[in-house]
């Protein structure tokens, strides 16, 4: 048998590979939209994918399995589960509970494990060529290491009203009579690892078991004693902000993501007609480091820093159903400008015609700043701070209003328009991207506080041991 675990790290996501060696024929769960990743994957296993299905309706990334599918010539099998409000708007073939996929010597049992999403599935792997039961279980957003997947993404995302509770309640269940039902050796393969926004305390290692779990997590006692309510409890509090964002993407990937076919190769443009194009409407996105982007911006550029946090930060920054006009990068080359397109293309944002790779002639605007020193002069400033919750529950600066950064572009009626706009992190890097996205909301003065809540903090220490 063949289980393979492909992992994007920008969005601590896991998607896995199953197959039979014998028969050749293989399985993709819970695919990005890049079906080349997977079909070049399995060429170099002399395999050819024969199924492709997922765990639940996501809301972190745009699924991957109809064009994987499509491109493959393979099966799509969905959830059928979870009632008529979460039945897929897509052709394909629904598991219910205990609906087997077979490849080969290997089976695949859908386990229907609602509390995440009402629809989910977890799959039970046997590798019928070693052994009569089954070993591993791919959980998804059902269980990861150290935690399980929140249940009131419906609630702060998707524009639901208390599914919370519910959700935790299902959750509670499929914990107790699916999960600690399986025998210690099953081995756990969750679908998004640390740094996720889909739980609270996801562990960075890549499986677990069910025995360790059992043994280990914070939320077995609950569940052993049958303290449902303390369960609940503990499960909602402390979850990290959802970023804007998922709410599409939950709708898009229940009705069915738009094929993206075959990519475009993407226009180098001079300097010239870049500034053109922005005066029409277009989009820039400077993928220069924050600290470039503040001393020397791009007048009309969005700052989305090219890195391990591409495609989260974007995500945050640019919403294709709110500003729908084509996107240009500011890439060094053809290659890099690819890259960041197929990044992009995983949270729907298609419309990518071209790159530019110097900046002269593009009008630039840097960033006003304030040093912490001078904070307390700008006595009528708004400080706005876009870290995550716990983050600013662990210190904040007197005074400050905070707005996660993944939440800003669906709050700026909460941001003055007539006042100093103080923006900070806790480094720097968040607050670049969220000025740029002021400044592209039309907001006038918008200025970075140095070294962000970092340096106001170490200004502090720094006064007080005068």
């Amino acid at each position: 048998m063949l289980l393979e675990r492909m992992y994007d790290d920008d969005l601590a996501q896991a998607s896995y590979l199953i197959g039979c060696q014998a028969s050749g024929e293989m399985l993709v769960v819970d695919p990005l939209r890049d079906p080349g990743r997977y079909l070049d994957a399995a060429r170099s296993k002399g395999m050819r994918i024969v199924a492709v299905t997922e765990t639940h309706v996501h809301a972190d990334y745009l699924s991957g399995s109809v064009e994987l599918a499509g491109a493959a010539n393979a099966r799509l099998y969905l959830s059928g589960e979870g009632g008529d409000d979460w039945q897929y708007a897509i052709e394909s073939e629904r598991l219910a509970d205990g609906a087997a996929i077979r490849l080969g010597n290997v089976t695949i049992t859908a386990v229907h494990t609602p509390g995440h999403t009402p629809e989910h599935l977890s799959f039970l792997i046997t590798d019928g060529a070693a052994a009569s039961e089954p070993g591993y279980l791919l959980t998804g957003d059902f269980v990861f290491v150290g935690d399980v997947g929140r249940p009131d993404l419906l609630d702060e995302a998707a524009g639901a009203s208390d599914t919370r509770f519910d959700g935790a309640d299902r959750l509670f269940a499929s914990l107790r009579d699916r999960f600690l039902t399986l025998p210690d050796y099953v081995q756990v393969l969750p679908g998004h690892g640390a740094g996720s926004a889909c739980g609270k305390a996801l562990g960075a290692v890549p499986s677990t078991t069910v025995g360790y779990e059992r043994r280990f997590s914070w939320w077995a006692p609950y569940v052993l004693r049958g303290d449902a309510k303390g369960f609940s409890k503990e499960l909602l509090e402390g979850q990290p902000d959802a970023p804007s964002y998922f709410g599409r993407m939950k709708r898009q990937n229940l009705q069915g993501p738009a094929p993206l076919g075959e990519r475009r190769q993407l226009q180098r443009l001079e300097p010239e007609e870049m500034a053109r194009r922005l005066s029409q409407g277009a989009r820039l996105i400077d993928t220069r480091s924050a600290q470039r982007y503040v001393a020397d911006g791009i007048k009309g550029a969005l700052h989305v820093p090219a890195g391990g946090r591409f495609t989260t930060y974007a995500s945050y920054a640019l919403d294709p159903e709110l500003d729908p006009g084509p996107i240009y990068l500011l890439a060094t080359d053809a290659e890099a400008a690819a890259g960041l397109s197929r990044k992009l293309a995983l949270i729907g944002v298609d419309d990518v015609r071209g790159f530019v790779s110097s900046l002269d002639g593009l009008e630039r605007r840097p960033l006003a700043t304030v040093t912490p020193q001078q904070l307390p002069s700008l006595s009528d400033a708004f400080v706005l701070d876009v870290r995550g919750r716990s983050e600013f529950e662990a210190g904040h600066i007197p005074g400050a209003s905070r707005v996660h950064l993944g939440r800003l572009r669906t709050n700026l009626s909460r941001i003055p328009g007539d006042r100093p706009i103080v923006v900070h992190c806790q480094s720097g890097g968040r607050a670049a991207v969220a000025a740029s996205m002021l400044l592209a909301a039309g907001f006038e003065n918008v200025v970075d506080l140095e070294g962000s809540y970092g340096g106001w903090e170490s200004a502090q220490e720094r006064t007080v041991t005068k």
